[in-house]
């Protein structure tokens, strides 16, 4: 199985997610979790947990120039604390897209990863970082079996994520969006953007610093917390099959809560507004209706979503 985690702007924590699901993983001592850092403006593992660059992204490209096959892609990858593999990128955005860029000017570039997903027992979890138009993560991205869209809910990051959904939700059958962070209420943003969210990461960033292999992590503050559990609940979700492919068909109605194929009285909804609910029953990403969508016309703050910022 291979899941692409992305955003489209800025930095909502798609790296401290992808490290998280390998982490929280169900049944990760049977799964062979490997996290691919494919981002093109460079990795942050290596430095995070104190590992070198090679082997990692760079010396698989050049290996992948004069020998295929899944097996290769494991001999370039790294131990992290809990298990996992990670295959990592330079910290250089140059070196890194010229990788990426060899990788996937190769036959057997992207489809190495995807072979390895193939794999009995694995899960590839691709930290796509930013996926700007013409990266060279689409092509990683556009073939995975998942994608998880991260978004923060302030309004500049809400524009660029409502310009972006129809485009983004044709790359994958299973797409989903992920909210983080502080900001507009979940209800808000699922009715502007027309989309009901598959959940939202709390502001953590105690757990976060701890996730990401920060060695000082700030002081949690009193009535934060509940990362490691939504992303454990994300976990569980991505790593269950669709139950049927009709999930891919566009949503009847974009009302708040009303996910295709759940009944209405399955739907939990989350403090703040969060929508909990298998990702097998999302339905994909697609732009809101015109009508009212100011943030997809225009990139402005549209009026209903007038509430003050989660605290």
């Amino acid at each position: 199985m291979l899941i692409a985690v992305c955003s489209v702007k800025g930095s909502p924590g798609v790296t401290t997610l992808t490290v998280a699901l390998a982490a929280q993983w169900p049944q990760a001592e049977s799964t062979r979790r490997l996290i691919a850092e494919v981002d093109p403006a460079g990795g942050d593992l290596a430095m995070r947990f104190g590992l070198s660059t090679t082997p990692g992204l760079v010396s698989l490209a050049a290996a992948a120039r004069r020998t295929g096959g899944p097996g290769v892609v494991w001999e370039h990858t790294q131990a992290l604390p809990g298990g996992a593999r990670v295959l990592v990128a330079p910290p250089g955005g140059g070196h890194a897209r010229a990788a990426l860029s060899t990788l996937t000017a190769t036959p057997d570039g992207p489809s190495l990863l995807h072979a390895v997903a193939d794999g009995v027992g694995v899960v590839v979890l691709a930290d796509c970082g930013r996926v700007d138009p013409g990266s060279p993560a689409e092509a990683i991205a556009r073939r995975a079996d998942a994608l998880v869209l991260v978004s923060g809910t302030q309004g500049d990051d809400l524009a660029h994520t409502a310009a972006r959904l129809g485009e983004l939700a044709g790359w994958t059958p299973r797409p989903g969006l992920l909210l983080t962070g502080e900001g507009y209420p979940t209800v808000d943003v699922e009715r502007e953007l027309g989309v009901p969210a598959i959940g939202r990461l709390p502001h953590d960033p105690a757990a976060a610093a701890l996730i990401s292999g920060h060695r000082t992590a700030p002081a949690r503050r009193r009535g934060s917390g509940g990362l490691a559990r939504q992303t454990a609940a994300l976990a569980r979700a991505l790593a269950t099959p669709t139950a049927t492919p009709s999930v891919a068909a566009p949503p009847s109605a974009h009302a708040v809560g009303m996910v295709p194929g759940v009944p209405a009285q399955q739907v939990r909804h989350q403090p703040g507004g969060a929508v909990s609910t298998p990702l097998s029953h999302v339905p994909p990403l697609m732009p809101a209706p015109s009508q009212g969508n100011g943030l997809a016309r225009n990139g402005h703050q549209p009026s209903t979503l007038g509430k003050e910022p989660l605290s």
